[in-house]
């Protein structure tokens, strides 16, 4: 922590731009420290060069936006583009939302939901959507003061691995 540092600044010192490939390692361990506080980090098997292919390749398919304060980077969002078949349009999809402990309550994360937000309405977007764990207080809490609806109704899916690969046979 900086010396002086109260957890909070001016939100004009949060930064948001986007990822650029000499924010890998920043990224990488964005991801890394997301798993360890969600309790998954037996589940991380993402590499920098991955991330590079993915983020920073030929046809990116997945995008990232860096919250820095003082040039340092503090958060990341690593989001793509979806489509509600029901709206007709595009919408972006949240994959991961993080900020350093340390820079919690500093405004990083709104700072980085906002620019999301305005992606939304300067490109015609229909939604921002995202999941939470259930366990995670104080992040529904945050959402639920942005007005952010909990899609209670809906239950993910997800296939993985060895139930991925059989039904793909």
């Amino acid at each position: 922590m900086r010396p002086g540092w109260t957890g909070t600044v001016p939100s004009e010192a949060i930064h948001v731009r986007p990822a650029g490939p000499g924010d890998l390692a920043s990224i990488h361990r964005f991801i890394l420290d997301l798993a360890a506080y969600e309790r998954l980090s037996h589940e991380v098997d993402a590499t920098r060069e991955g991330l590079a292919r993915d983020l920073f390749g030929p046809s990116p398919r997945v995008f990232c936006d860096i919250a820095g304060i003082d040039g340092e980077p503090v958060g990341f969002a690593l989001w793509f583009y979806n489509y509600s078949t029901f709206r007709g349009r595009h919408g972006i999809w949240l994959e991961d939302l993080f900020v350093r402990p340390e820079h919690r309550g500093a405004g990083a994360g709104l700072a980085l939901l906002k620019a999301l937000a305005r992606r939304c309405r300067e490109e015609g977007l229909a939604r921002l959507e995202w999941s939470v764990l259930d366990w995670n207080a104080p992040a529904i809490g945050f959402y639920d003061s942005l007005g952010a609806l909990a899609m209670d109704d809906w239950t993910t899916r997800r296939l993985t691995d060895d139930a991925l690969e059989a039904l793909a046979r």
